[in-house]
């Protein structure tokens, strides 16, 4: 994982367990009750069972290359699917060994990998029974348009453009810890970034909140991610590292870059940890994601403009708010327009065995993960069962 796409040895040896949990968990959900008992008036009896679609098409990113498949192909497998996963072409090497290492256990034929472009994914889409894609906005519209043609069940998840609301009476300690990671692990690279910071309260509020996060931003380490002590790895390919250039550029001319914005003139694909403020809420910036280490600082007087900031973006995957108030976080939630929210926590992270998926923009179809998954990748099958004779009373 470090060697095909630069992720940091710490984070690389996190997504390893994670993988390892996801297994376990949907091992048991092998033995999940998959169905229910229906009443009825005849002496007969009703049941509403799960039923495996067949073979399920995976699409997956190079972002997580081990998490990620597994978390589509184990729900699959529990549920009596046949996987067969297309990787990112930027991944192609950690799926081949996830790959061995599940035919191992598994019979012949039901843990299958076809690595290439675009066409295999189409070619892919086209096959499968069921289809579930993670990947950019623009290509995962067209998989559901496809899909849709075909009458398939097929679940989408896409960008995301997440805010974290800091409310005046924020932790501002916790606050830089929860950023570092929201913002900033795996050099941003995740669709659950946190690409804005909507800060709540007048100018000396901001101040405190943009020196905590400066001074928090400046203690991660840029490097070669074989080293233990590295948090920013390289980033994924040169238009990537394009694309994070030219924000650092257009964050220059139209506001102001008050920490990072380095540019690596080595060719090494380096970012570095980078905050931006004063960009118009219209501007692309403040609206699209940049698939790297960046995040946009905004200050707003209300919590009522914070969430309607909040939602001014065509995304809608997740958010977090950082507060000491138990009763502001709950009504602040309640009306942000995200699949996912996050309370004094970064918006980067999920929990396996909870639902997982966006609003808006960011998805389309049912909820990965948990039980969730295992409804996805089933049909429902109602079984009326009649005696067939009455010869007893």
């Amino acid at each position: 994982m470090v060697d095909e796409v630069h992720k940091p040895i710490t984070e690389a040896r996190g997504e390893f367990g994670r993988a390892v949990a996801i297994l376990e968990y949907f091992s048991q959900a092998v033995l999940d009750p998959d169905g229910t008992s229906i009443p009825t008036m005849d002496p007969n009896l009703i049941l509403s069972l799960r039923r495996p679609y067949g073979v399920a098409g995976l699409i997956t990113p190079w972002n997580f290359p081990v998490a990620i498949p597994l978390w589509k192909a184990a729900p699959a497998l529990a549920t009596g699917n046949a996987v067969i996963i297309k990787p990112s072409e930027f991944a192609t090497k950690i799926a081949q060994l996830v790959a061995e290492l599940m035919k191992k256990a598994l019979p012949e034929g039901i843990f299958n990998l076809v690595p290439g472009g675009a066409e295999i994914g189409a070619e892919l889409v086209d096959l499968a029974d069921v289809i579930s894609f993670t990947g950019s906005a623009k290509v995962g519209r067209s998989v559901v348009a496809r899909a849709a043609t075909l009458g398939k069940p097929v679940q989408a998840e896409m960008g995301g453009h997440s805010p974290a609301i800091v409310l005046p009476d924020a932790d501002l300690d916790l606050l830089a810890t929860h950023i570092q990671i929201g913002a900033f692990s795996y050099s941003g690279q995740k669709c659950t970034a946190t690409r804005r910071i909507i800060i709540v309260g007048d100018e000396k509020r901001k101040t405190a909140v943009v020196e905590a996060l400066v001074a928090s931003a400046e203690t991660l380490v840029a490097g070669d991610p074989r080293d233990e002590k590295t948090f920013l790895g390289p980033l994924i390919h040169s238009d990537s590292y394009k694309n994070y250039s030219n924000a650092i550029a257009s964050a220059k001319e139209i506001g102001e870059v008050i920490s990072g914005g380095k540019i690596d003139s080595t060719g090494g694909n380096l970012p570095s940890a980078t905050l931006t403020d004063s960009i118009p809420p219209e501007h692309q910036l403040m609206c699209e994601e940049v698939f790297a280490p960046i995040t946009h600082i905004a200050t707003v007087a209300t919590t009522d403009e914070a969430v309607t900031l909040a939602n001014a973006v065509r995304y809608g995957l997740t958010a977090s708010i950082h507060t000491g108030d138990l009763e502001a976080s709950l009504r602040i939630s309640r009306r942000l327009a995200t699949g996912m929210v996050k309370v004094n926590g970064p918006t980067a992270g999920v929990d396996f065995h909870a639902p997982f998926g966006g609003d808006k923009d960011s998805s389309y179809g049912m909820r990965e993960q948990g039980k969730a998954a295992l409804d996805f990748y089933t049909h429902t099958q109602t079984l009326t069962i009649n005696s067939g004779a009455r010869k007893f009373h």
